[in-house]
C-alpha cells in the first residue's frame, strides 16, 4: 500500500525523533552520600591477614538506591524523590572496607573480585537498611547485618554474628535521616571491625 505524501513525511520525522524525549524524566531529584565520620591517620598494621569483604546480599528492595522507611509496622516505603548515590548494599560495603582501612590493624582489606590471595572472608546478609517511626518521636535509622567470617584455607566458618543498629535523628527532616544512617554506619563499622580482630586474634 502507498501511504499519502503527508503520511509519510510525518512518520519520517516521528522515527528521527530521540526516544527519551516521548518519556518523561523519572530521575529522582535528590541524591545523598552516605555521610562518614574522620577517622585519625590509620597505625601500621598489626596482624599480617588480607580479609576480603563481599557485598552483602540482600532482598529486591534493600538492593536499591531507594532510601526506604517505615511509617508503621505493616508498611514500608519510600522517600520520593530522592535516592542514595549507589545501591544499599554497597554503600555499606565501602563503607566498612574504609572502616577496617581507617582502623589499620589488619595488613591487606580488599572487595570481591580482587585477585589479591586472601586469608578471610566477611560474608554478610543485609536484613535492614531503613528509617524507622515508633510513635510520635523521630524516626531511626536501622541497619541490620549478619555475618560470617569465612578462613578461606578450608572455607569453614570461623565465627558468626548478627549485629542490629539503631539511631535516633533529630528530626523527621530528611537531611536529620541521612545523617542517622551515616551515624548508624559509623556505629556498626566500629563493632564489625573489633568484632573481626577479636576472632582474627583467635583464629
Amino acid at each position: 500500500m502507498i501511504l499519502p505524501a503527508r503520511l509519510s513525511i510525518l512518520l519520517a520525522v516521528l522515527m528521527t525523533l530521540p526516544a527519551c524525549s516521548l518519556l518523561p524524566d523519572q530521575t529522582p531529584q535528590r541524591t545523598f552520600l552516605l555521610p562518614a565520620t574522620t577517622q585519625p591517620a590509620a597505625p601500621a598494621p598489626a596482624l599480617d591477614t588480607t580479609l576480603r569483604l563481599e557485598t552483602p546480599r540482600a532482598a529486591q528492595l534493600l538492593a536499591s538506591p531507594r532510601i526506604l522507611v517505615r511509617p508503621n509496622r505493616q508498611e514500608i516505603s519510600v522517600y520520593a524523590g530522592t535516592r542514595w548515590n549507589d545501591d544499599a548494599p554497597a554503600l555499606l560495603r565501602d563503607r566498612l572496607i574504609e572502616a577496617f582501612r581507617q582502623d589499620g590493624r589488619l595488613a591487606t582489606v580488599v572487595r570481591e573480585g580482587s585477585r589479591v590471595q586472601s586469608d578471610l572472608t566477611l560474608s554478610s546478609d543485609l536484613g535492614a537498611f531503613q528509617s524507622e517511626y515508633n510513635g510520635d518521636q523521630a524516626p531511626q535509622a536501622v541497619i541490620r547485618l549478619d555475618v560470617q567470617l569465612l578462613d578461606e584455607s578450608n572455607r569453614k566458618v570461623v565465627a558468626s554474628r548478627r549485629f542490629d543498629v539503631r539511631q535516633q535523628s533529630d528530626s523527621p527532616q530528611l537531611e536529620s535521616v541521612v545523617d542517622a544512617f551515616g551515624l548508624a554506619a559509623d556505629k556498626l563499622a566500629t563493632q564489625l571491625v573489633d568484632w573481626v580482630i577479636a576472632n582474627t586474634n583467635k583464629n
